[in-house]
């Protein structure tokens, strides 16, 4: 310990000391600059990073549950309602909703398109939050005699729906099951009708599919059991056991489902974007080594600068380990002191973005305005292992140097 706190004051010492030229006071600057610009860099792009994982995963869990069981062949799977009261029953259960989807021709007044219509019983708004994304209307799925809809933003101006109008109600057209061979084409098509009560806007992948309406409206039109489903999509308690829930689930549905957590029913988007942070950050980490070079430049000239000074510790029984430590030590110093600026720029530009919104995202279709930044404490130790690391290998050469010179002080003083 003694050893290391005497490394430390000499290793301070030759960097805030005065040198024999103002070259090697400027290099050892320009690297400590050069540090700081890396790191700063690598925090704010891991933080914008961070911001946009956070926006994309609050937008897909508006719509995505934090549970969702699905059959494992065919469109559906039946469900009793002693098998539904059971998991409801399940401590970390929140809620439970009954969910039908399937695509269907939809027509709104003279226009038309396919799109996904989806059924959904009362507690559904208590798994998603659809209901907090409307625009416009209401979150009414209507009554079993005039079930309403709640339609996607996308889907709203492709058709132009009015909601002030109700003289156009939006037809929805599904094959019928019943017929397999037809003489006229309006046998092959089950016809039902919803009237728009609501727009959501969440995200382009929902708002240009869905129809959202009432399960047993789609249940009748689409002639299925009435405990036929498509999904059972669950709610979750924040400490809830998702691998101890999804066993349970599944021993009391059988092994005919699959359950997904909502990580798994987006796993390739979730894995796109870790991929893409860690290759900016591996390629950002390019600068802290282009840095490096400057340090091993700063670093030889300081070993040749202080020549005197390493032949005085060898006359007083300096080991060549001691004045390799002593040079290393000199070497982080430039690190950390660079680290500590870059930390407390990123800083300062990350919480000042978060306040003001500085920089702006191009056009007006995004859901936010400006860039979105979330500091995570696992970026700041990663990126300052990284400039510990890096520092340290930049350092060893020169420092290696410096201990393997053996000098003689009345050569020098000649």
């Amino acid at each position: 310990m003694a050893n290391l706190g005497m490394e430390l004051r000499f290793a301070r010492r030759y960097f805030l000391g005065r040198k024999s030229t103002q070259a090697i006071q400027l290099i050892s600057w320009v690297s400590v600059l050069a540090i700081a610009v890396g790191t700063a860099a690598l925090i704010i792009v891991l933080s914008v990073f961070n911001g946009f994982e956070d926006l994309v995963k609050s937008l897909y869990s508006s719509f995505y549950p934090a549970l969702r069981v699905t059959p494992l062949h065919g469109p559906m799977f039946q469900v009793t309602p002693q098998q539904l009261q059971a998991i409801r029953q399940m401590r970390g259960i929140g809620a439970v909703s009954e969910t039908i989807e399937t695509k269907a021709s939809i027509r709104y007044n003279d226009r038309q398109m396919i799109a996904i219509v989806k059924g959904v019983d009362s507690a559904y708004e208590r798994v998603t939050g659809v209901k907090d994304k409307l625009v416009q209307g209401a979150y009414t799925l209507g009554s079993a005699e005039l079930p309403g809809a709640v339609i996607g933003i996308g889907i709203a101006s492709a058709l132009g729906v009015d909601l002030q109008n109700p003289l156009y109600p939006l037809l929805v057209y599904v094959p019928n099951p019943h017929v397999e061979t037809f003489l006229n084409p309006e046998q092959a098509l089950r016809v039902g009708s919803l009237m728009p009560q609501g727009i959501f806007a969440i995200q382009e992948e929902f708002d240009d599919k869905y129809v959202i309406t009432r399960i047993d409206a789609l249940r009748q039109l689409l002639l299925w059991p009435q405990d036929a489903v498509s999904a059972l999509e669950i709610s979750v308690h924040d400490r809830a056991s998702l691998p101890e829930l999804t066993r349970q689930i599944r021993d009391i549905l059988g092994a005919g489902v699959v359950v997904k957590t909502r990580y798994e029913q987006n796993e390739t988007l979730y894995q796109v974007m870790q991929t893409e942070k860690w290759v900016v950050y591996a390629l950002l980490s390019f600068i802290l080594v282009i840095a490096a070079f400057n340090m091993i430049g700063a670093l030889s000239m300081l070993v040749i600068d202080k020549r005197h000074d390493i032949a005085i510790l060898q006359a007083m029984g300096a080991t060549g380990g001691l004045i390799q430590r002593i040079f290393l030590a000199t070497g982080l110093w430039i690190a950390f002191m660079g680290a500590a600026i870059g930390v407390c720029l990123a800083l300062v530009l990350c919480i000042g973005q978060q306040r003001y919104g500085w920089i702006k995202l191009g056009g007006h279709s995004f859901v936010i305005d400006a860039y979105p930044v979330s500091l995570k404490a696992q970026d700041f130790i990663l990126v300052v292992l990284t400039v510990a690391i890096i520092a340290a290998l930049a350092s060893y050469l020169p420092a290696y140097r410096a201990g393997r010179q053996q000098l003689d002080l009345k050569s020098l003083r000649a």
